[in-house]
This record gives C-alpha cells, sequence and structure tokens, in this order.
C-alpha cells in the first residue's frame, strides 16, 4: 500500500535515485582456485571479479548505453600542484617538527587560479603519510599566518615552529616529494592465451599471435621500434635490442603507456618457464590476457599467473559473430574500489569505445593498486625518509642564516617582506623563479609529466557542463527549488517564477521572505520556512492553487495572504528536513531551538486506492498534516537529515549536527546514538546526505574538507548497529565547500568559487571547474546555480598579457600579484543562472520532464552572427525536444557546421605547431608517436585536435545536436591549459 499512496513524477523519481548507488556494479570478491590439467589444486587467491552488472538495469543493448562516468580518477593535472601551481613562480616554504618529532615541509603560492580572477593560497603539506592540499581565499585586509593554514590542515601542535626556507635548490626536492605519488606514464603486459592453455608456461611459451589479437595490439597503440626509441620506455631496452625489436606504445590522454607484449619479448626454446617475458610482465600491476576461444570455454583465473606484484587482470575475448570485444576485470582484494563499472553486458561492439573504457580502467586500477598495504607502505617509508633526509640537509643551513626574514616566517602575511631586504630578495626570487621554471621545461621535456590533457576535452562533452538558464539576474537569491522545467526563486524582490526563455513571474511579494523551501509536484504542495527568529513559520501551499493565481493574474500575494497556510506548532522554527526517498508517506521534521517536531502527511486511503486522492484533497492543505511528536535534543541542530529505515516501521532516523558531533535520533523512540565526532577545535557542518546502497542506509557527513562515508545498519533490539564497519571510508576536498551535492556516481563539493566533482564510491577525484562568484540556487534535480560572468570588451584580452602581469619574470618581494577586479572599466558584471542536467549526470535517458507551470510562449527564433560570420542558431535543449524536432535542427545546421571546419586556423604560435605537426603525420593516429622528445607536448596535442575535427564532421544527427546543445557560450567555465596560464577560448 506504500507504493499506492505515492504517485511520483519522473523528476522526482529521478531525484530520489539520485542517492542510490551500488558496490555490485564494481564487481564481487571471490575465492578463484587454478588447477592443472589433471585437477590439482595449484594456486588460490581472493579476487573482486567484475563482468557487468548482474542488476534490473540490463535493458541496454551493447554499445548502445552513452556512458558518462568513464573518467581518469584523480588526474595529474588537478593532482600535482607543485608543478603546476608552484614550480617556476614565486613561492614560500616552510620547514618544521610537529609534536611527535616528524619533520614536515609546507609550500604556499598565491596565485590566480588559472586566470579566472579568483585569488587563492594553495598550500601543500608534506608529511611521511603523504601530501595534504587545500585552498584558502586570499583577502587584501585580512592577513594570512603559516599557523593559520597549518591549523586549517589540523596540525596545531609543534615540536619546532616553521622557518622558511630561502635556497632555491628547494624546489627539485620538493618536485622528488611530489613525484612520489605515482608515475604519470604507464607500462602494462599484454598476454597472449590460446583457446584451452590453462598454466602460465603455456601462455608464455606462445611464440606468434593470432589475426585476432594482431587486430587487438594495433588497437591498443602503434609498433614502435625500440631501437634508438627516445620516448618513456617502461623499462624496455632501447640500445641493444635485448628485450626485443618493436613493441606497442601510445599516449592516451597526455600519459606514455608501454605495453610489455609477450610475442614481441624474446623466446627461448631452452628455457620452458619463458624468464625474460615473466621478468617483465610478471612485474607490471596492470596485465591484460587476451584469450581465444568462446566465453563458454575453459575460463581464465588470476591464480594461473605466478607473480606477487601483478595485481590486476584484464580479460578480453574478442567474438567474430558481432566483431566485439568483451571484458572481464579481476582485482585482488585489498584494490580499493575504481572505475569505470563494466556496462551490463560488458560487450563493446565499437571498437574505439572499447579501447578509450579498456586504458581510463586500467590506468585508474594502477592507480588504486599503489593505495594497498603492499605499495603504500613502501611509498610511506620512501617519503619519510626522502624528508628526514632532506630536513637534515637543510636544518644546518638554516641556523646559519640569520635575518629578520627569518622572523616573519609564522605570524607575518605571506606575500610581504621587510623593505630593508627589499633589494636582495627581489635578487633571490628572481634566481628562484629562473631554476624553477628550467626544472619545469626540464621535466615537461623528460616526458615526467602528463602533457596538454586540456585539448583532449574537446572531443567528448562531460555530463557536468552546464547550460544557460537565465541570463542577466540581477536579483540576490535566499533558496529555490525546481518546478517542472521552472525555477521557483527566493529572492530579495520576492519569489519568482524562472523558465527557460521567457520571463520571469512574481508569485509572492517582498513581504513574505522564503529561507527554505520544498516543491511536491507529485503531491501538489510548496512547503516553506519564512521569516526569521521567533517570526519564522512553516507554510504550506498547494501547488495547484498557486499555479491557478499565476494563469488568471490574479493579485500577487503577500505575506498577509498565506495566515492560512501556517502549520500549528512550528513558531520559532530555524530549519527543517523532509524524507527524499518517498517510498511511503511524507515526513517532516521541524526543529525549534533544541526541539524537533515530528509532522506527518495524513492520507485518505479510498482516495489514495481510486487514484483520486488530489481531485478530493481537503480545500487547505494544513489540514492533510498531523502532529505526531516531539523530541527533545541537548543542543539546537545545524544540519539535519532523515533516514529511512529497511521497513519503515519503528526504524526511521533523523541525522542531526551540533556541537562536535552527528548522531542518530530514533524517530519512534527519540532515543539519540552517537554516529560520528569530529575531533577538531573547529567545525564547520556543511551536510549530512542520505545515501542508500542495495536498499541500505548510509550517510555521507560533511564538515570542514573532510566526507566521511558512514554505513547505518537496521536497528538491532533498539538500537542502530553504527560500529565502525570495512565499507566505512573518507575523503578530503581540496577547498571548504558550503554545499554538497550527490548525483550517483558523483559528489559534488560547492565552493565561491569552483565546483570539485568527485565519485561517491571512492571519493577519487575527477575535475575541478573554477566559476568565479559561485552560489548553488538549487539541487533537489536539476543543479542550478548561479555565476558572475564579465561582459565588455576589456574581458576579450588575452590572457597571456594577464599572466605577464601576474607572473614577472624579475618580481619584486613586496608585489602581491594583480588581481583585475571583477568590474572594470568597459565591463559590465552580470549574474546569470546556469543549470547542469541531473540525467547528465546520473547517465540515464529519461522521459520528458513535467511540463512547466508557466504558460508556453512563443518565442521567435533570432539568429545571431559570429566573429567568422557564420548564423549560429539559438542554444536548445535536447530534454525539451522531440526526436524529429532534433533531427530538423541538425539537418539545418549541418551545412553551417561544416562551413566552420574550413575556417582558417588563426596563425597563433601553437596553431603553427599543430599545422607543422599535421604536415610531418598525415596518419591522425600516428600523432600519438613521436620522433623527438620535444615533440611529446605537440603529438600529444595533435591527436587531442584531430579526434576534435573527426567528431565535428559526424553526420549523426544526436551528435550534432549536443554539439548545439553544448555551445560554449551557454557554459561558465572555459577550457584551462594543464601547466601554461593560458585560457583557451572556445568562442
Amino acid at each position: 500500500l506504500n507504493k499506492i499512496f505515492y504517485y511520483s513524477s519522473v523528476s522526482e523519481d529521478l531525484g530520489c535515485r539520485r542517492g542510490e548507488f551500488s558496490r555490485k556494479h564494481y564487481g564481487s570478491v571471490e575465492l578463484l582456485i587454478s588447477s592443472d590439467a589433471d585437477g590439482a589444486i595449484q594456486r588460490a587467491g581472493r579476487f573482486r571479479v567484475e563482468n557487468g552488472s548482474s542488476g534490473d538495469n540490463t535493458d541496454y543493448a551493447p554499445g548502445t548505453w552513452h556512458r558518462t562516468d568513464v573518467h581518469l580518477e584523480n588526474p595529474e593535472y588537478h593532482t600535482r600542484w607543485y608543478f603546476k601551481y608552484f614550480l617556476g613562480k614565486v613561492h614560500q616554504n616552510y620547514i618544521g617538527t610537529d609534536a611527535e618529532k616528524n619533520p614536515f615541509f609546507l609550500s604556499v603560492v598565491l596565485s590566480d587560479q588559472n586566470n579566472q580572477r579568483v585569488p587563492q593560497y594553495h598550500s601543500i603539506l608534506w608529511r611521511k603519510t603523504g601530501t595534504q592540499k587545500i585552498c584558502l581565499p586570499y583577502s587584501p585586509t585580512k592577513t594570512l599566518s603559516v599557523k593559520s593554514i597549518l591549523s586549517a590542515m589540523s596540525l596545531d601542535k609543534f615540536e619546532k615552529s616553521p622557518r622558511e626556507i630561502f635556497h632555491p635548490e628547494i624546489q627539485k626536492d620538493l618536485l622528488v616529494l611530489e613525484e612520489q605519488e605515482g608515475s604519470v606514464n604507464f607500462k602494462f603486459g599484454v598476454l597472449y592465451a590460446k583457446n584451452g592453455q590453462l598454466t602460465d608456461d603455456e601462455m608464455f611459451s606462445n611464440e606468434t599471435g593470432s589475426e585476432s589479437f594482431q587486430r587487438f595490439l594495433h588497437l591498443l597503440g602503434d609498433t614502435i621500434t625500440l631501437k634508438g626509441w627516445s620516448g618513456y620506455r617502461g623499462g624496455l631496452d632501447t640500445k641493444n635490442d635485448t628485450t626485443g625489436t618493436c613493441s606497442i606504445y601510445t599516449v592516451f590522454q597526455g600519459h606514455e603507456i608501454m605495453f610489455h607484449v609477450s610475442t614481441m619479448l624474446p623466446y627461448s626454446k631452452e628455457n620452458k618457464q619463458q624468464v625474460e617475458r615473466k621478468r617483465h610482465i610478471g612485474n607490471d600491476i596492470v596485465t591484460i590476457i587476451f584469450q581465444e576461444g568462446e566465453e563458454s570455454s575453459s575460463a581464465f583465473k588470476p591464480s594461473i599467473i605466478r607473480s606477487h606484484f601483478t595485481h590486476i587482470f584484464a580479460l578480453v575475448r574478442y567474438s567474430k559473430h558481432n566483431d566485439s570485444y568483451r571484458l572481464k576485470i579481476f582485482s585482488e582484494e585489498s584494490v580499493p574500489l575504481f572505475g569505470p563499472p563494466l556496462p551490463s553486458p560488458p560487450v563493446f561492439t565499437n571498437h574505439q569505445e572499447f579501447r578509450d573504457f579498456m586504458l581510463v580502467k586500467l590506468i585508474n586500477g594502477e592507480k588504486a593498486t599503489l593505495e594497498t598495504p603492499t605499495f603504500s607502505q613502501k611509498r610511506q617509508r620512501t617519503l619519510d625518509m626522502l624528508i628526514r633526509s632532506l630536513y637534515q640537509d637543510m636544518m644546518p643551513d638554516l641556523h646559519k642564516v640569520n635575518n629578520v626574514l627569518n622572523r616573519r616566517s609564522f605570524s607575518d602575511v605571506l606575500p610581504e617582506s621587510p623593505k630593508s631586504t627589499r633589494k636582495k630578495e627581489e635578487a633571490r626570487q628572481a634566481e628562484f623563479v629562473r631554476l624553477g621554471q628550467a626544472l619545469k621545461l626540464k621535466t615537461t621535456v623528460k616526458g615526467d609529466t602528463t602533457a596538454n590533457l586540456a585539448t583532449t576535452s574537446f572531443c567528448k562533452k562531460e555530463p557536468w557542463e552546464s547550460q544557460s538558464f537565465c541570463s542577466n539576474f540581477p536579483h540576490e537569491v535566499v533558496c529555490a527549488d525546481s518546478w517542472g522545467q521552472s525555477l521557483l526563486v527566493s529572492t530579495d524582490a520576492g519569489i519568482l517564477l524562472i523558465d527557460d526563455g521567457q520571463p520571469s513571474v512574481q508569485v509572492f511579494d517582498k513581504t513574505l521572505q522564503i529561507k527554505q523551501m520544498n516543491v511536491l509536484e507529485a503531491l501538489d504542495l510548496l512547503i516553506a520556512r519564512t521569516d526569521k527568529g521567533k517570526d519564522s513559520r512553516l507554510l504550506v501551499f498547494r501547488l495547484s492553487a498557486v499555479q491557478k493565481d499565476i494563469e488568471t493574474k490574479k493579485l500577487i500575494r503577500s505575506k498577509y495572504d498565506c495566515r492560512e497556510n501556517k502549520l500549528e506548532r512550528t513558531k520559532g522554527c530555524h530549519l527543517y528536513a523532509i524524507n527524499t526517498h518517498h517510498g511511503s508517506e511524507l515526513r517532516i521534521v521541524v526543529a525549534i531551538r533544541n526541539k524537533l517536531l515530528l509532522v506527518m502527511k495524513k492520507y485518505n486511503l479510498h482516495n489514495a486506492l481510486t487514484g483520486t486522492s488530489l481531485l478530493s484533497s481537503p480545500e487547505s492543505p494544513v489540514e492533510e498534516f498531523q502532529y505526531i511528536r516531539e523530541i527533545c535534543l541537548s543542543d539546537p541542530p545545524v544540519v539535519m537529515t532523515l533516514v529511512d529505515g529497511p521497513t519503515g516501521d519503528s526504524d526511521n532516523m533523523i541525522c542531526v549536527a551540533y556541537r562536535h558531533q552527528f548522531d542518530l535520533v530514533n524517530e519512534s523512540t527519540g532515543e539519540s546514538y552517537r554516529l560520528h565526532l569530529v575531533e577538531t577545535n573547529r567545525v564547520n557542518f556543511v551536510a549530512a546526505i542520505d545515501v542508500y546502497e542495495d536498499g541500505e542506509a548510509g550517510l555521507l557527513l560533511c564538515y570542514n574538507y573532510v566526507c566521511q562515508y558512514r554505513k547505518v545498519y537496521p536497528f538491532s533490539g533498539g538500537s542502530p548497529l553504527v560500529q565502525p564497519s570495512a565499507y566505512d571510508f573518507h575523503f578530503s576536498w581540496n577547498q571548504v565547500p558550503y554545499a554538497v551535492v550527490c548525483a550517483f556516481p558523483y559528489v559534488l563539493a560547492f565552493t565561491t568559487d569552483s565546483i570539485e566533482i568527485r565519485l561517491v564510491v571512492n571519493g577519487n577525484l575527477v575535475h575541478t571547474a573554477v566559476v568565479p562568484e559561485l552560489q548553488l540556487v538549487a539541487s533537489r534535480s536539476d543543479i542550478y546555480f548561479k555565476a558572475t560572468a564579465a561582459v565588455g570588451g576589456s574581458s576579450d584580452s588575452s590572457s597571456k598579457e594577464r599572466s605577464l602581469k601576474t607572473s614577472p619574470q624579475t618580481p619584486t618581494a613586496y608585489e602581491k600579484p594583480e588581481f583585475p577586479l571583477p568590474s572594470l572599466e568597459g565591463e559590465v558584471p552580470c549574474k546569470n543562472l546556469y543549470k547542469i542536467p541531473l540525467s547528465n549526470l546520473v547517465g540515464r535517458s529519461i522521459e520528458r520532464p513535467l511540463k512547466s507551470p508557466l504558460a508556453p510562449k512563443v518565442i521567435p527564433a533570432t539568429t545571431t552572427t559570429t566573429s567568422s560570420g557564420i548564423a549560429s542558431l539559438p542554444v536548445t535543449h535536447s530534454l525539451s525536444l522531440s526526436r524529429m524536432e532534433i533531427k530538423e535542427i541538425a539537418s539545418r545546421t549541418r551545412k553551417e557546421l561544416l562551413g566552420l571546419l574550413d575556417e582558417p586556423i588563426p596563425k597563433t604560435e601553437s596553431a603553427q605547431k599543430l599545422k607543422k605537426v599535421s604536415r610531418r603525420q598525415s596518419d591522425p593516429k600516428q600523432g600519438a608517436v613521436r620522433s623527438t622528445s620535444s615533440d611529446r607536448i605537440i603529438s600529444s596535442s595533435f591527436e587531442g585536435y584531430s579526434e576534435r575535427s573527426h567528431l565535428s564532421t559526424s553526420s549523426d544527427p544526436n551528435t550534432l545536436a549536443n554539439r548545439e546543445e553544448s555551445s560554449p557560450s551557454s557554459y561558465p567555465f572555459q577550457l584551462i591549459s594543464l601547466y601554461d596560464e593560458d585560457i583557451i577560448d572556445l568562442k
């Protein structure tokens, strides 16, 4: 009956599913036993086996489901901070010891984040346990000390206070510390196995592969001659051909990959174990097994391979029947979860899509393996040794240097230095920058850093890309919620209803100040918390009545017209929460200081069964709610979330955050249980997000920089089981968020100037988008946010010119970096509303959303002309168009799009390099093969550029429609080059 009670909409169903996920998508752990031909057991091991989800989502044919979650996790262009933000720029480095006498290093730089006019302090704390990275806001009026930075990193007690290191050679040593995070280049083993082979000796003894194996190798990369090879060699001999004459090599998203192919490594007839081949493939963390035969033939088991080093096996089978590849992943049990999850079934008919998916999976797998105890303990010992050695080398020099500069290291503003030492400091900083830039160039030429990854973003649309929703929005937003395709917004001018491309409609005047709201279309309800302090109340409106007022254009309601909409007993409330997964009845918990008021919506069983609940509901929506009970807490809650129990009968819970803790409160009994204690001096509670893994409740507890996942088990004997679990994990944001939104598989953190996007299952970073003056507006279904963009003549000035101003070659010690103000002469500040469709994030194609409450209006389609003279159509959204409309738009724009490709490339330095590469290598795939070390970045850039051109000429109407929908003019983001400060302007 619970399901009968609730009439859900497509929009609300999708919003509810955003917090549901399953680790089953990432496989299950099995005990795998291998035996010889006689059936005798050889070896056994526990591996996580990924063979595609066995859940309900199996209605997607192979190759037709558009994946949104195929991303490199913890990409180097987001994680290698010292190389990206510090090296070659003026910054400060400090040395000290903590209370346990362990040495540490701190690096701080003040920079304009990606030339987006967002000045920030980037800080790295180097300790034996690893690196910690945070961003802190810059304020010209508020001083920032080293002590406050370390305090933000939870380091408050010291055995020796930090002292600044002035020697420029420290940059070399810190670069070595950063390189301990792992290599940016990879070596993968490729082992060919014939049908029926059951031992590793048999597999390693194959001299040649089949025709299908050769096609697979050609798909992986290019065949290169090892002798004289100047690129990444992956441990192979490039001088004397002792490891074979040829190998397979590729560049993927800026990473160089060398494949150790078993049939290309030296073969020995006398040595049955083929030690030379095992020496390379057996020491690879990841190995690809290409097995001939059908799926029903003898199954491969990773315990067949005798290697203590290989942790991940990718089993690949090729089917001639439908020209497809099937993928299966085996991961040693200790390897953390990594994505992307395999599709169901794990069959790929698109070979290029299979290659990209597999390489992303294997790169993520090797990174995840480095976090296992086997590797992390070795890395920690190495890091500890390097830090202690560097500390011993640096401390004698610091004692010799006795000047005023050392006395400022712990308390003064970081960028400043005393005037008496200005000239000496200028010379030191000039040498500091010169050495850093030389190191940066040397590291890049060596290939020890990823190439320009930003160019690869041309060839696919990311799921978090936004659409322009409302331009020139002049009002301050207090709160909002989506209503169909519209947005109901509480502003300083009243409550407005906004739809894309239509004038806003005022629903309530500014006498009604709504601080928190929920629009529930399926229940025909609008819930709102109004006013503040003792005058605050919870109001309930019927949406149909509000919509009727809009359609009939009656007088705009004021605060005094809402007396009949007040819920009883809610006077003085400062917070409320509703259950997000409406499996049964609607529950509301209202916080009035330290009291919680539980209110539930009454249902008429007869109306619910006949489907007429909305038609015969009471005239006043307030009559539909009944008071249940009151619960007293020790303190007023700051954050509050409702958690659904597995049965809904006396096991529903309320998660509350106050003081320094998160507690669980039983809705039925009022008993509270400690969920998590925050052991820091200061705590800033952000959110407690209820997520449901296979129907079982869990919570993402967000505070300060930390996001902690806690599994909440069902009640047992009246109390929930909240003891630590193997499923629990935590991760740290790079910046303190003010809001966190979950949209499986992603969790998004919103700060004042960025959106940080991570994966829910493991907390790994996938992207950071810089959005100046960012404000999250609504996130129940689609995500709406407000951002500031500058329009006008001066905004077109080149980023190189701005970079020269902010990073002079010979900086002065007393100069702070110049950060342009948001509004300069010739610029008009413009505040826009943007939307990230939830359907893009969760990766499901859904039906057309609910009809907008605003009456449809015919708006003439005006065309604009770009700088190249080509007419561009208005940006449309595929969610609100039929397939025939999409095809019509694609047909009308095909010629314009193809004409755009014929435009001459601007004669910039980078364009000339691309043109030079294209002349030397006519085959786009060969752009990855580099003849000299200096060509590395250019070749990688050309690879992404050629893929972009290939996509642009596609005749697929959906692809063309997506190109139109993803017009750069509708995004507040700009594409940032990897390590340069230049912005690639897509316009």
